[in-house]
């Protein structure tokens, strides 16, 4: 409607204005009458409605180069460019979609790279982990296999070491395996419904030696007698044990241990407190990293394997839980809450 009614205004504007000009005019009127009325009608109709297609649509056309010029450039390897959304129309939906897709597309390649920046480091400090103990084993056995000792009592000597590298071996390797579970979704939990106040008592009674022998003390608070929460019990006493190895290890001079149980809205709280040498500030943000020592220096006689935290935060992620530390002069306490009963079952 548009096009017919321009070509009519045009044809009336030309004729006012041709009519001065006799020459041109006749010429015009020429052409008109080799051409019957209704082809000059549609020609005229045809060429108003091409001009104007073109003229409302050149946005949309020019904005289309755009996303297409946007699209090849993302497609060499730009991942970090986004193509501009100027215009709410399909090719503005195009836009916006693809700069989604290239968005959760660069996402799913860093988390590769971190995947594998991961299983590297994880490599590498395995392998120096391993080799250690390892060295002194093949070491001891070589020189007992070479008969390179004065008497038995050496011998024996010798015999101890290697046994002793070996368990140390073992736990590093029991340690990763059991690491490496707890990463992985096919771990899976046995969940039941236990108190969790009577298994840290039981927990406590076992390390009742462990404890005189290091001259300290273990003591439970629990505010109630039950507390029950739903998880694996074999996973999380694991947590507790190693939470309990670590206060006896390093907080002799506080000479006692003490663990706090309580219900902090829908979660069980459990406290584990020593009254040792503090963790510095700078260490805390990566305690529960793999093959992370706070003392550097510490050799394998005094330290674990370094994935006993990592190992016990796996744990507790997985019970929907969160396990975190503090430290200062006085108190070093580690914090792990989990689901209440009641919350896990809903």
């Amino acid at each position: 409607m548009l096009g017919l009614v321009s070509f009519y205004l045009f044809v009336v504007l030309g004729y006012s204005f041709l009519r001065d000009f006799s020459l041109i005019g006749s010429v015009a009127r020429g052409l008109m009458n080799m051409m019957s009325e209704e082809v000059f009608l549609f020609g005229g109709w045809f060429f108003f409605f091409v001009l104007f297609l073109v003229l409302l649509q050149w946005r949309r056309f020019r904005y289309f180069g755009e996303v297409s010029e946007a699209v090849m450039h993302i497609s060499e390897g730009n991942f970090d460019y986004k193509i501009p959304v100027r215009q709410r129309n399909e090719y503005g939906d195009l836009a916006t979609f693809t700069n989604r897709l290239v968005a959760q597309l660069k996402t799913s390649m860093d988390e590769e790279r971190r995947a594998e920046q991961t299983k590297n480091e994880l490599v590498t400090n395995v392998s120096h982990d391993l080799r250690t103990p390892l060295t002194s084993i093949i070491g001891y056995l070589g020189l007992i296999e070479q008969d390179r000792y004065r008497d038995e009592v050496e011998l024996r000597h010798y015999v101890q070491i290697a046994y002793d590298k070996s368990q140390r071996l073992n736990v590093l390797i029991n340690d990763l395996f059991e690491y490496t579970r707890m990463r992985n979704s096919s771990s899976q939990l046995r969940l039941v419904t236990f108190n969790l106040v009577e298994m840290l008592k039981q927990l406590l009674e076992q390390y009742r030696l462990t404890l005189e022998e290091a001259g300290m003390s273990g003591r439970l608070h629990a505010r109630d007698s039950r507390l029950e929460v739903t998880g694996d019990p074999n996973k999380l006493v694991r947590v507790f044990e190693n939470l309990l190895s670590n206060s006896v290890h390093y907080g002799k001079q506080g000479k006692k241990v003490e663990l706090y149980l309580f219900k902090e809205g829908s979660h069980s709280i459990v406290e584990v407190s020593n009254y040792g040498e503090p963790i510095p500030e700078v260490d805390l943000p990566y305690l529960f990293d793999r093959f992370y020592r706070v003392d550097k220096s510490r050799t394998e006689h005094a330290g674990g394997s370094g994935l006993g935290l990592a190992i016990a935060k796996s744990i507790v992620e997985k019970h929907g839980g969160e396990i975190s530390v503090s430290s200062d002069t006085c108190l070093t306490t580690f914090r792990v809450k989990l689901p209440a009963a009641d919350m896990k079952s809903e």
